[in-house]
């Protein structure tokens, strides 16, 4: 018996998922991406294959406290915040969640949240 290793596991999930999430020009997909140091997410529009916007914690409009990381929740939160804003000055109010296999959990839930509460629908 082979092992799977975690990054393949995850891979197959978002393969598994992506068969069922498809962004249109109304509803567009949200996509979340979370490294170990970062978290990206876009809202996409895969009928006209082109990303409507972005936010992640490498942004210039992103800011760190001092002693804070941005692999953290609190700087997950504030990229879902900023996402949600800069989606609906696009005219986006609805989307399509992608955790992207990953666990809805953790960074992922915050993100999520904080894209709810600045006004955006899943």
């Amino acid at each position: 018996m082979t092992s799977i290793s975690r990054k393949q596991q995850t891979q197959k999930r978002h393969k598994r998922l992506r068969r069922f999430l498809i962004g249109t020009k109304k509803k567009p997909r949200l996509s979340v991406f979370r490294s170990n140091n970062h978290i990206y997410a876009q809202v996409i529009d895969d009928q006209a294959q082109s990303t409507i916007c972005s936010a992640s914690t490498i942004d210039k409009e992103f800011k760190i406290k001092d002693n804070e990381s941005s692999s953290n929740c609190n700087s997950s939160s504030e990229v879902g915040s900023l996402l949600a804003k800069r989606a609906i000055k696009q005219g986006v109010k609805e989307v399509v969640f992608d955790r992207g296999g990953k666990i809805y959990h953790g960074r992922v839930k915050a993100l999520a949240d904080a894209a709810r509460k600045a006004g955006l629908k899943f």
